[in-house]
């Protein structure tokens, strides 16, 4: 049944592609002001962002309001399914290490990286101590829960290291970078690839071309906002370390191996890469922050502090949090050293290695994996034998040229990474010795507690299917791609941006993945570049987001401190984020474009 037909016209306003711009921006403006500006919360700004959206389309786009509504539809089925799917079963493994308490036993396993005497007697530990708590450890978190939760965590943990509160929030917010767009079992990258029509292989293949780069950098950032230029001096060879492994393995898996699983895989092998290394390898002298809480003065905040005489932007507490005592709760903790049992340590990481075997069985043996159908009414093999392509009821597109649209949903139940993550959850219980009635109960916790999220997030992927589908998308992208071959140069922006905004890679990819392949089209660029451009250039607009400054500064017991956290943190998104643009432009170039994944479809 069609409920109606709709062609997409790129110039529907007055036959003018600048004027067309102007009005198909225009649910995205009112996205970013009500996050922005208005600070409305998300899924309210969404929901009047889809209805801008609506009026657009109908009424400048001229689409029926039936496939109006019903383009907005297939985008929150799949917000849905696989993307909360995704989400939701990973914070139910996530809940269940906390609900036993195994989440403490980890987070101590990773504080305690090395035998040092001068660690062990020193609460406050070494400088090499961050490169486990927010890089590994938030890397770790990122994988397998995303959507802030490695930011709270990692600052609570840097807290109970003895790190003051503010500066263990700007830490973990620089952290939180370069695992983002593999974050939450590659969420970020499923929603590309499902607004986009590429596979997810080949953009998680891309971003792990361009994120790993930055990946070497971020420890050493990490230590310089701890110390400044002594910290680098002192301990730049372990930041070297775990930047470069981390940066192998993500790398490694996101290539090679596999998608999902790159962030974990490349958080165990740098903690692992760190522990053996901070072995055999002692600082000149451990870092500890003086009495009333004043970090040296050369300890800086961005790229252009660091210079002992200029106190004023010291990137410890510096006047901004000097001589305010931690959270009493995080003092406490810092002052109860515990040994856990070696058993207690193998129950902590046992639902993430259980994770890691159910992902490996499931997506690199081929009996088990299969052969997915190639479309609707065919079947598939395997874990692939019970999916279905179905054509999506009622909705058809055609482009301007009058070509059809793809408009199909894939449902495939048991090779989902959400269907994944629920069977290593079912295999946590048992490992971690709980009950089907307490496993239940986390459950439904975890529904309750993500209700707003997957709500938000099956908004903005209808907001972002019903601008693709009328062809508000395509009018942007047109407009965008007048700037020729510098649309490399200025992809990632968009991305950054995004984020920025929404505090999502997932998000940002849903609103602008699509727009990135037509501009790529219309400027002769790679689209899997371009593409991958938005999601490796917005993790970098994260840590200055609205809604995980607020999460920062919540975590760490500074609620309405977030200009603060912004000012600190601010100067490292910008630097990094053009970092990423110069790399993307020489990607686009001979310099750099045997870096660019080879497509079938001719996407280099």
């Amino acid at each position: 049944m069609i409920l109606a037909s709709h062609q997409q016209d790129p110039s529907p306003v007055a036959d003018s592609l600048g004027l067309s711009s102007a009005v198909a921006i225009l649910p995205l403006l009112t996205l970013f002001v009500l996050l922005g500006v208005v600070r409305m919360k998300a899924w309210l700004a969404s929901l009047i962002a889809f209805a801008v959206a609506v009026v657009v389309a109908v009424a400048a786009y001229r689409m029926p309001v039936g496939d109006t509504l019903n383009s907005g539809l297939l985008g929150a089925a799949f917000g849905f399914f696989p993307i909360m799917w995704i989400v939701i079963n990973a914070i139910w493994v996530y809940n269940l290490t906390v609900a036993t308490g195994h989440f403490d036993v980890l987070r101590r396993s990773f504080a305690s990286i090395s035998d040092d005497q001068r660690v062990q007697d020193n609460p406050i530990g070494s400088l090499s101590r961050i490169f486990e708590a927010p890089h590994c450890f938030g890397a770790l978190m990122e994988a397998l829960a995303g959507f802030g939760t490695p930011v709270a965590m990692s600052s609570v943990m840097l807290i109970a290291l003895g790190f003051r509160p503010l500066k263990a929030a700007a830490v973990a917010l620089v952290a939180n970078t370069v695992p983002v767009a593999f974050g939450a079992i590659a969420v970020p990258i499923t929603t590309l690839a499902g607004v986009t029509g590429l596979s997810v292989e080949d953009l998680g293949a891309m971003v792990g071309r361009q994120t790993p780069v930055l990946a070497v950098f971020v420890p050493l950032a990490l230590v310089f906002i701890v110390d400044g230029r002594r910290g680098l001096r002192q301990t730049w060879p372990p930041a070297l370390v775990c930047g470069v492994s981390f940066a192998v393995f993500q790398y490694l898996s996101s290539n090679f191996w596999s998608v999902p699983l790159a962030d974990i895989v490349a958080a165990l092998a740098s903690a692992l890469a760190v522990l053996a290394f901070t072995r055999v390898w002692h600082a000149a002298e451990p870092y500890q922050e003086g009495d009333a809480g004043q970090a040296r003065p050369d300890a800086g905040v961005g790229p252009g502090a660091g210079s002992a005489d200029r106190p004023g932007v010291s990137g410890g507490s510096g006047s901004e949090d000097a001589g305010e005592p931690a959270p009493a709760r995080a003092v406490a903790v810092a002052a109860r050293p515990l040994r856990d049992a070696p058993l207690d340590v193998f129950r902590a990481y046992a639902p993430y290695l259980a994770v890691i075997v159910v992902f490996v069985l499931a997506t690199r043996v081929p009996a088990i994996t299969g052969k997915a159908p190639a479309g609707p009414g065919e079947s598939g093999t395997g874990l692939e034998a019970v999916t279905q392509i179905v054509t999506w009821p009622g909705l058809h597109i055609t482009t301007a040229n009058g070509d059809p649209v793809a408009t199909t949903f894939r449902l495939n139940y048991l090779s989902a990474a959400g269907t994944l993550l629920l069977v290593a959850g079912l295999i946590s219980t048992v490992l971690l010795g709980i009950g089907p009635r307490r496993a239940l109960r986390a459950y439904g916790h975890t529904l309750n507690q993500l209700k707003f999220t997957v709500l938000t997030v099956m908004l903005v992927l209808g907001l972002g299917y019903l601008m693709n589908e009328s062809g508000q998308t395509a009018t942007l992208g047109l407009w965008v791609a007048g700037a020729g071959g510098a649309f490399a140069f200025l992809s990632p922006i968009l991305g950054w941006l995004g984020v920025a905004v929404t505090g999502s890679d997932t998000s940002s990819n849903s609103l602008f993945g699509a727009l990135q392949i037509t501009a790529a089209h219309q400027a002769g660029l790679s689209p899997v570049l371009m593409a991958a451009a938005n999601s490796s250039g917005g993790v970098l607009g994260k840590m200055i987001s609205p809604q995980n400054l607020a999460i920062a500064a919540a975590a760490v017991g500074y609620e309405g401190r977030e200009g603060i956290l912004f000012r600190r943190v601010v100067v490292w998104s910008v630097v990094f984020m053009l970092f990423m643009c110069a790399l993307v432009y020489l990607q686009s170039t001979p310099v750099l474009d045997w870096m660019v994944v080879d497509t079938p479809a001719g996407g280099r």
